[in-house]
């Protein structure tokens, strides 16, 4: 029967089996109006060819919601139910912090960002059934209103600072990917539209402009530490991010094939990188006489390198090598970017190596390639 209409649907009598719309072939809507006259329950069934039969879902009252949107946001989390049903069977997540847990199986990062601001928040119990977009909001806010962590002091506070806007983005970007994985987007301005809440904070990715040019570089390099030298080397020969080059362990080098496998990044996804004879030769260096298991670049105390062991060693060599202020690990993946980016490579070649968008290239370094581009019509000149 037709469930859309609002009329129709408060003329039906209360009743324990649900009245059935069906949306396409194995997919259904159902109703189960209210025997007391308040809103009345909706529910997903879809059918499960691996079990030869119909699976249900109950997904609430909506009671939230106008009545006149509450068929279309049934429809569209029935429809979702349903895909994930024929896609080889319903998530068990239940809560926000499974559906994290499950996103972030394969995501260093994300799970990082998840132990910090969702596991130990009150989102994280929330049923995934009852997320609405208040919850949402009231953790976005929670979240702003955290500080961020500069240093680790052995004495006395933490140095922190208030959070910056691309920080925030990059925190709820993740929770949002996870949610999107398992949830079907709401009606825009309703108490369904649980995205709205995770909209990110427009203009907060500044492009990043302090950059080294090769003999700023090589003068950095001069002044640091003998066991943070070739760390900070590598930054400066391959377009890595700091914290995936510290995570890399001897066993990721093949010293026959002078290929180098990175597993842990941003995005998850292991990628190869055909090292040139330069960057091999470093990286065959760091891993001779070490097992397969053990950190690629250690520090001196036999350790991996990680956030706050590697930020004073760049610092103090920046200020003795009379470099600008603000040079972090950071500066020289930005600054190999840029050197790839004004050179013959693709933007799409540059975000595989770099293992970021071809979009996140375009906005932070496309106006250099269009420089190049200009330069090169005006050599067309006769």
């Amino acid at each position: 029967m037709d469930l859309s209409k609002v009329k129709d649907r408060e003329a039906l009598k209360a009743r324990r089996e649900p009245y059935w719309h069906r949306i396409r072939p194995g997919c259904f809507i159902g109703y189960r109006p209210s025997a007391k006259g308040g809103a009345g329950t909706w529910i997903a069934r879809s059918y499960d060819e691996q079990t030869n039969g119909y699976k249900l879902k109950a997904l609430g009252d909506f009671g939230d919601q106008p009545s006149r949107e509450r068929f279309a946001t049934a429809k569209t989390e029935a429809e979702a139910y349903a895909t994930r049903i024929e896609s080889g069977g319903e998530l068990k997540v239940e809560t926000v912090e499974q559906a994290c847990r499950k996103y972030a199986e394969s995501r260093a990062e994300a799970e990082a960002r998840f132990r910090r601001y969702v596991y130990p928040d009150a989102i994280a119990k929330v049923k995934l059934a009852k997320l609405r977009r208040h919850h949402l909001t009231a953790w976005r806010e929670r979240l702003q209103s955290t500080p961020a962590l500069v240093s680790r002091r052995k004495e006395g506070e933490a140095a922190t600072r208030p959070r910056a806007a691309a920080s925030i983005n990059r925190d709820m970007t993740v929770l949002r990917a996870a949610l999107n994985r398992v949830l079907a987007p709401g009606t825009p301005d309703t108490e369904a539209a649980w995205q709205e809440a995770l909209r990110p904070i427009r203009n907060a990715d500044r492009q990043r402009t302090l950059y080294l040019d090769r003999t700023q570089r090589k003068a950095l390099l001069a002044a640091l530490p003998a066991d943070a030298e070739p760390f900070f080397r590598a930054m400066c020969l391959l377009p890595l991010r700091p914290g995936a080059v510290a995570s890399l362990t001897a066993g990721n080098f093949d010293k026959r094939t002078s290929e180098l496998s990175i597993g842990r990044d941003k995005s998850g996804k292991p990628r190869r990188i055909l090292l040139p004879p330069v960057a091999a030769n470093l990286f065959a260096e760091q891993a001779k006489g070490k097992l397969p298991a053990a950190p690629l670049f250690m520090r001196a105390n036999g350790a991996a390198w990680e956030k706050n062991s590697w930020k004073l060693p760049i610092a103090a060599a920046a200020k003795a090598a009379n470099l600008p202020a603000g040079v972090t690990a950071y500066t020289l993946r930005h600054s190999t970017i840029t050197d790839l980016a004004t050179g013959d490579l693709s933007l799409l070649t540059i975000a595989q190596i770099s293992d970021t968008s071809v979009e996140m290239i375009e906005r932070h370094y496309g106006h250099l390639i269009r420089t190049a581009a200009t330069e090169a019509l005006a050599g067309l000149a006769l």
